[in-house]
């Protein structure tokens, strides 16, 4: 079940452009098009559900089982020493689809409290590349045993 008018079903859909991170058959990852920092991705139910209160029992631990992966996935693509994963209901979710952040961090980073300054990425490519570290370092994990596709 999809909202014809939400930016993230539209995405699940195939009808928004964006680049992908992790599939599973629950949820999609992407990254933001307005980062924290390089890396930051999105992770949304496949389905439209508005918050966490929201989403059905059984697609609540599928959907961290994928946030772990996906967690553990950026630290490693993108060098960092650990992560900030979030969520936001209703209040500061800019849009009304359930998704959770996973922000990669470093030592001194800069990021303080919740106030995010956001940048964007220089270009398409570097958005691409980035991508492509991420769903790389998935790879390489899945074949180091650290988790299922």
């Amino acid at each position: 079940m999809n909202d014809p008018n939400c930016v993230f079903c539209q995405i699940v859909l195939g009808r928004r452009p964006a680049h992908i991170v992790l599939e599973s058959a629950l949820a999609l990852a992407f990254l933001d098009a307005r980062p924290v920092f390089p890396g930051h991705s999105l992770l949304v139910p496949r389905d439209h559900h508005e918050t966490l209160g929201d989403l059905p029992a059984p697609l609540v631990s599928e959907l961290f089982v994928d946030g772990q992966r996906l967690a553990r996935a950026v630290e490693t693509a993108m060098g960092a020493d650990g992560s900030f994963v979030a969520m936001n209901n209703r209040v500061s979710q800019s849009v009304p689809h359930f998704h959770v952040h996973v922000v990669p961090r470093r030592r001194k980073d800069g990021l303080r409290g919740f106030f995010w300054p956001r940048q964007k990425y220089e270009n398409d490519e570097e958005m691409a590349s980035v991508a492509d570290r991420i769903r790389g370092a998935q790879t390489s994990a899945l074949e180091d045993g650290l988790g299922s596709v």
